[in-house]
């Protein structure tokens, strides 16, 4: 009888630490401004909690409502369901949109980072202003990565956190392959035989050719800025 009881009282504050635990991070990740990782929220949760169980939880909780619980830059939040996004479209104010320079960059810097400028210009087939960069990295989708082991020692550029939490990708290798872009409409025609989109990494430690940044006048003399980028 009495393991019996100890039995039913184990299981109870089981259920009850497992109960507050969803109160918490549900709290946590309500009050975030960015996505929150499983370690983070672990960090603040009663220790033994299952981490993983309790965002399938609060995932099927909120699955129905206005508001979803979705993976997003390596982490979760709280976003608006997709369904109801055009309801709230009418009160955002209107982000400033990027020229077609910008977004042809920010997807270079995407797939193809660590990338310098001139390694941009060279796929793009035109010079890319300074301008250009200056606005991707205003945006917080673009950072400075390092220096390249070349001549010149170029800046390398690559994508951050906010870049996922923007565009609603948990990783940057959620980026559309061959087939999704030719399916979405953006290839089209006929390909080169070898033509191929490059599998995008966004890892942060600094390549086998990457330097790291100095601290010194953050880049005005290194990067002169580069005429004739059209809609920049």
């Amino acid at each position: 009888m009495t393991a019996s009881v100890e039995r039913i009282t184990w299981g109870d504050r089981q259920s009850a630490d497992f109960a507050e635990a969803l109160r918490v991070a549900e709290a946590i990740l309500f009050a975030a401004a960015e996505p929150v990782t499983e370690a983070q929220l672990a960090g603040r949760l009663p220790a033994g909690i299952d981490v993983k169980g309790v965002l399938a939880r609060l995932q099927a909780f909120y699955a129905p409502r206005g508001v979803n619980l979705v993976a997003a830059a390596g982490g979760w939040s709280f976003r608006t369901a997709s369904d109801l996004s055009f309801i709230l479209a009418r009160e955002v104010v209107e982000p400033r949109k990027l020229s077609r320079a910008a977004l042809e960059t920010l997807a270079i810097v995407a797939y193809h980072q660590p990338v310098t400028r001139a390694e941009i210009e060279d796929i793009r087939g035109v010079a890319t202003s300074k301008g250009t960069l200056d606005n991707l990295l205003e945006t917080g989708w673009v950072k400075l990565r390092g220096r390249r082991r070349s001549p010149g020692r170029p800046v390398t550029y690559g994508t951050t956190p906010g870049f996922l939490s923007h565009f609603g990708l948990n990783a940057v290798d959620d980026l559309p392959g061959l087939e999704e872009l030719k399916g979405a409409g953006f290839l089209e025609g006929r390909l080169p035989a070898r033509f191929a989109v490059p599998e995008p990494d966004d890892a942060p430690t600094l390549r086998d050719d990457e330097d790291p940044l100095e601290d010194d006048a953050f880049l005005t003399n290194s990067e002169p800025d580069a005429p004739g980028d059209e809609a920049s």
